[in-house]
């Protein structure tokens, strides 16, 4: 086994947006040359926790696969692939559920968040998702997975998992993967509240900038994206208290690969009706390539399907002896 692994992945449901690219992908394309062996999935198992279009699934699976291509992800340097086509996820899961303590997952606030007020009638998997969540990751024995604050709780949880099995079988399997957050734009937040994460699931399509939207739609997004009276402060501690202007400050110096303090340096002062056509100029300069990127790819869906049934065959070559060698240790008859 290497001695750093990453593992990660995102769900296909609807498009990914600018939040995903800065947050995540942007930064998994850095990944590829830094010693890592990668590991990024379509966790399309996850997908199927909520209510789903049934005929949206595998057409919404091949767009985040040319998402992660358009981004930069290569397939030649990475694996990338559905996580329903390798039976170790739904199968470790199971092994691993029964050692997953009840009252842990009942902590778990996405649960909760989704489940809301009607937690009893939810389904088992919304529930047992960081069980799944813990499998995808020990699947591979990963070292290292790139998170968000919002999946911090679950990432701990499979830490937990893996030192449960380790201490009940006297073993020094499972490792204990580490968080890896990275950049100064981990949390973008949506262009109508700057309260809450941006988000695909956001019912205004004007609250997140989609990485399928053209310069156009970029343009209407941020101009019509929420902020106040004010000026732009000329030091970082002014936008406390200022969640729109620091969102948008925040995205300007991930875009720019600067520092919200460099931004402010040149725009602190200024109004909005200044700083919005340079930050629309730049997310535009920016995301257009890889939205006409992932356009050609999408025009080639027998390609995708090729990348993804090659980054299968590939997982399951790592994934299937881990899963062997954990029933092994859990005492299961093998011929």
């Amino acid at each position: 086994m290497t001695n750093k692994r990453i593992f990660s992945g995102m769900q296909p449901t609807n498009r990914l947006h600018l939040g995903n690219y800065l947050g995540a992908l942007r930064n998994w394309v850095k990944l590829q040359d830094d010693g890592y062996e990668n590991i990024f999935c379509v966790v399309d198992l996850h997908a199927i926790t909520m209510p789903y279009e049934v005929d949206r699934l595998a057409p919404a699976t091949r767009e985040i696969a040319a998402a992660y291509i358009a981004a930069g992800i290569d397939p030649d340097k990475c694996i990338i692939y559905p996580q329903s086509a390798v039976a170790a996820h739904s199968q470790l899961m199971w092994l691993l559920s029964t050692m997953t303590q009840m009252g842990k997952l009942e902590r778990m606030t996405q649960f909760k968040d989704k489940a809301g007020k009607n937690a009893e009638r939810a389904g088992l998997g919304l529930f047992a998702y960081p069980v799944l969540m813990a499998a995808d990751i020990l699947a591979y024995k990963a070292t290292h997975v790139p998170v968000g604050e919002d999946q911090k709780q679950h990432l701990e949880l499979a830490r937990d998992v893996a030192a449960t099995f380790n201490t009940r079988y006297g073993v020094e399997f499972f490792p204990q993967p580490e968080p890896m957050i990275l950049g100064e734009a981990t949390r973008i937040m949506s262009f109508r509240d700057g309260t809450k994460k941006m988000s695909k699931s956001d019912e205004s399509d004007y609250s997140r900038i989609n990485l399928t939207d053209d310069a156009d739609a970029i343009a209407t997004k941020v101009k019509k994206a929420k902020t106040d009276p004010e000026p732009l402060p000329e030091t970082v501690d002014g936008l406390k208290g200022r969640a729109e202007a620091d969102n948008l400050v925040t995205i300007y110096a991930a875009l720019a690969d600067t520092t919200k303090a460099a931004v402010l340096a040149e725009f602190g002062g200024k109004q909005f009706s200044a700083f919005k056509p340079a930050l629309s100029d730049l997310a535009v300069a920016k995301l257009t390539p890889i939205t006409s990127r992932m356009n050609d790819l999408l025009a080639h869906p027998d390609e995708i399907d090729r990348i993804l049934k090659r980054g299968a065959d590939k997982a399951n070559t790592i994934a299937t002896p881990i899963l062997k060698e954990t029933a092994e240790i859990m005492g299961f008859w093998r011929a």
